[in-house]
């Protein structure tokens, strides 16, 4: 069952409530009337202690919580972010009484603080529970979210509904198990998550993809029994701000082996999530056609599996593009640069403002950084590469810039084809962006979300398995670029 969130003008005396407030003093004027004299007189020893989060007060019946936005000299983007960390420990103290239904209730705090705590309550409340044989009690017990706040209004609210919505149809498919969405079930799903939003989508086929000559999709499928499949999603809407598109192009290896170049069995346990990258780039298109954003936007998404048969790819094997590129594939499991760069030829008809592409690329990129933010890469586009950050500060998915310096290019150059897929031991995320650079002289983005795209254990709001990293990202990006 999912989290219902709604808007209401008042609370009766017996609902539970979450009560947040900008200080102490304004916490507990507001908790007079609600509390008795020895009741507020704990809550101002508990507010006192400044590392506690929601500070509860336990009525059998009904639960009050409390909290204080710390603020401190903390830019606006880290109280927020601490804001949607009490939405989920909200979610835990909920669990642990099963309390079905509670009221977030301000009337000092500002709209985005009060959404913040939203946001966190509705992405912790993601639970994927489909082959649990016995669902219903896993399920979180809350169920009902009201907002009572002249602050929110009906507008903000269906944004966060369908921000979030977008989050959870990103998860959903990282967390399918190939068994149950191959490349073709992902496309026909992503062509019914647009049913009604007025966005564009096609699925080219496989004989189509021939036709295109997108031979690194078809070079890497080659070891499939499955075809590839390749998506086209464009939002389009009238008097869009940008005369000239933004193209997101979003890498969909339903599932990587590594083909020839095998895997380890503990490297291969998560290799479902290895189309995150493109999950995200249709959930993000899907936020975007939802709130009807008046900016010009394509998704595309080259979508199979990398398996290992004995017609699959292996090292020494040549790929030529259709942009009359030559490569060399060293290792099989460098497989989603070479499916990546038939977007980004396909890109160029749109002949766009700017490129960004999104993939679980490296573990080079999560060793470097861990789990913690997202390795990013440009060219052409220092500015765009700074709205880019400011929107990832903004959804606490933050952007690293490593350098993209020329002398990597000689890294990935081939002795008997232009480039290699492959440029040694070190720097291996940059040297996979310098791939994916060759393959387009647009202003260009490359985000290689290794690292935050999945969770093996449970991370805050982001939660356990598919985090949906990218979607809030790329959303707030363009919002911010529609605000201009």
């Amino acid at each position: 069952m999912k989290l219902q969130i709604q808007i209401v003008k008042e609370f009766s005396k017996n609902d539970s409530l979450v009560i947040i407030s900008n200080t102490s003093a304004q916490v507990l004027k507001t908790a007079k009337k609600f509390l008795s004299k020895e009741e507020l007189v704990y809550l101002k020893e508990k507010l006192e202690d400044t590392k506690k989060g929601l500070v509860r007060v336990n009525r059998l019946k009904q639960q009050l919580y409390f909290y204080v936005i710390k603020t401190g000299k903390n830019p606006e983007h880290i109280i927020r972010e601490s804001l949607r960390k009490i939405g989920f420990q909200l979610i835990k103290l909920t669990d642990e009484i099963k309390l079905d239904a509670v009221t977030l209730y301000s009337d000092t705090a500002n709209t985005k603080d009060i959404l913040a705590v939203a946001e966190g309550v509705a992405l912790s409340a993601y639970q994927f529970l489909k082959y649990k044989s016995k669902a219903s009690e896993a399920e979180h017990s809350l169920k009902i979210l009201k907002i009572c706040s002249k602050s929110i209004n009906e507008k903000q609210l269906q944004h966060l509904l369908s921000l979030t919505g977008a989050v959870y149809a990103c998860r959903d498919f990282v967390n399918e198990p190939v068994c149950n969405l191959n490349s073709t079930l992902f496309s026909n799903q992503v062509m019914a998550l647009f049913k009604n939003t007025g966005a564009r989508v096609e699925v080219l086929n496989k004989s189509k993809i021939e036709a295109l000559k997108m031979n690194g999709l078809l070079a890497v499928n080659s070891g499939s029994v499955d075809p590839p499949s390749f998506i086209i999603i464009e939002w389009n809407p009238p008097r869009p701000k940008n005369k000239k598109p933004y193209v997101f192009v979003g890498k969909g290896i339903m599932y990587d082996t590594g083909g020839i170049n095998v895997k380890s069995a503990a490297n291969m346990e998560t290799m479902k999530d290895d189309m995150a990258g493109g999950a995200a780039v249709a959930a993000a298109l899907y936020a975007i056609a939802k709130a009807k954003l008046p900016v010009h936007v394509v998704g595309l998404i080259p979508v199979t599996d990398n398996r290992p048969s004995g017609n699959s790819l292996v090292p020494g094997d040549i790929i030529n593009y259709s942009d009359g590129t030559s490569v060399e594939v060293l290792n099989s499991d460098a497989e989603g640069r070479l499916i990546l760069a038939d977007g980004l030829i396909y890109a160029k008809k749109y002949k766009p403002r700017l490129v960004i592409t999104l993939a679980t690329l490296t573990g080079a990129a999560q060793a470097a950084i861990g789990s913690y933010g997202i390795v990013g890469m440009q060219q052409k586009s220092q500015q765009e590469f700074k709205d880019i950050q400011a929107a990832g500060n903004e959804v606490f998915e933050r952007v690293v810039e490593f350098p993209f310096w020329d002398d990597y290019d000689e890294l990935i150059k081939s002795d008997i084809a232009d480039i290699k897929n492959t440029g040694g031991r070190y720097a291996g995320a940059i040297t996979a962006g310098k791939f994916l650079a060759h393959f387009t002289r647009i202003p260009f983005i490359h985000l290689d979300i290794a690292g935050p795209a999945y969770n093996e254990k449970k991370d805050n709001y982001r939660g356990a398995g598919g985090s949906g990293v990218g979607v809030r990202l790329l959303y707030e990006f363009l919002e911010r670029k529609a605000k201009k």
